[in-house]
């Protein structure tokens, strides 16, 4: 789009150009190309701005995933985890490896969560109502 929009206004001036100096004598022509010139200016940079601003309201999956926030309760002997992760409940998919938590849904939604994990733990409880989805993460 960026290299198509230009070639075709200096294809259109061209022809133009051509078209006013064969019909016309003197000064007119210079005229007429030069506010046609003009007009051809700003309307490329008003379709530009238009196509930039369609694109602006496009759904984005990185902006989603950069504002994902999640609440990590930690006491003496359990763990409590609780995300909003979107999704119907039986495509949600949970695991606990060695220091990390793998939170995964149907819709192309993914997450690695480090945790500080000094003993051998296990995931005790699953809760996911209205898109909100709470670990609880015992001690073995």
């Amino acid at each position: 789009m960026d290299f198509f929009v230009p070639l075709v206004c200096l294809l259109f001036l061209g022809v133009m150009y051509i078209l006013i100096t064969h019909m016309s004598q003197g000064y007119s022509g210079f005229i007429l190309v030069s506010v046609a010139s003009a007009l051809m200016i700003y309307w490329v940079r008003e379709l530009k701005r238009t196509v930039k601003d369609e694109e602006s309201y496009l759904p984005s999956g990185e902006i989603e995933q950069k504002n994902w926030v999640y609440d990590l309760m930690k006491s003496k002997n359990e763990m409590v985890f609780v995300a909003e992760v979107p999704g119907p409940e039986d495509q949600i998919d949970v695991k606990l490896t060695i220091g990390t938590l793998h939170v995964k849904s149907g819709q192309n939604f993914e997450k690695s969560i480090p945790l500080d994990l000094n003993e051998e733990m296990d995931i005790s409880d699953f809760k996911y109502k209205n898109g909100i989805l709470t670990i609880k993460i015992n001690r073995v």
